[in-house]
């Protein structure tokens, strides 16, 4: 049931990316460039996710449990610091340069065009680049202690 839920839910989204025009890279570029022809369409987008996102989070939080019955984790870090500030801004830049973010990217990999399939594997290239540095890491703290 879970599966099916989650398979659902990512359907529901993948339209949505689509509709909105997420999948779209000139178009999301457009909405960036706020010096040139800025393009505000998006602008309604991201006021809705963040709409449906304040409501969703605060129903979650007073829940123990999610509807199929698993536990729900919302993130108990609060504070802002290097780490976080340089991946929004890698982020950022990704996003500006290549049009796409993960999901418009994986959504856009349907219609079979080489873009998207070039930002996924460099997506999933520079995840396991951190994931490996980050382990790194840790092992590096753990040896040293």
């Amino acid at each position: 049931m879970r599966t099916l839920m989650a398979s659902f839910a990512g359907l529901i989204f993948g339209m949505g990316l689509i509709l909105s025009g997420m999948t779209d890279p000139s178009k999301v570029i457009g909405f960036l460039d706020l010096a040139g022809r800025w393009d505000p369409s998006l602008a309604f987008v991201l006021g809705g996710a963040v709409l449906v996102g304040v409501f969703a989070f605060r129903i979650a939080a007073a829940r123990p449990k999610a509807i199929l019955g698993s536990p729900i984790h919302l993130p108990t870090v609060r504070r802002i610091d290097r780490r976080l500030i340089l991946g929004g801004l890698t982020f950022g830049i990704g996003w500006g340069l290549a049009g796409y973010c993960p999901g418009p990217a994986l959504t856009s990999l349907v219609t079979g065009g080489i873009k998207p399939l070039i930002f996924t594997v460099a997506m999933l290239a520079g995840m396991g680049i951190f994931e490996f540095r980050d382990r790194m890491a840790q092992y590096s703290k753990t040896k040293a202690a």
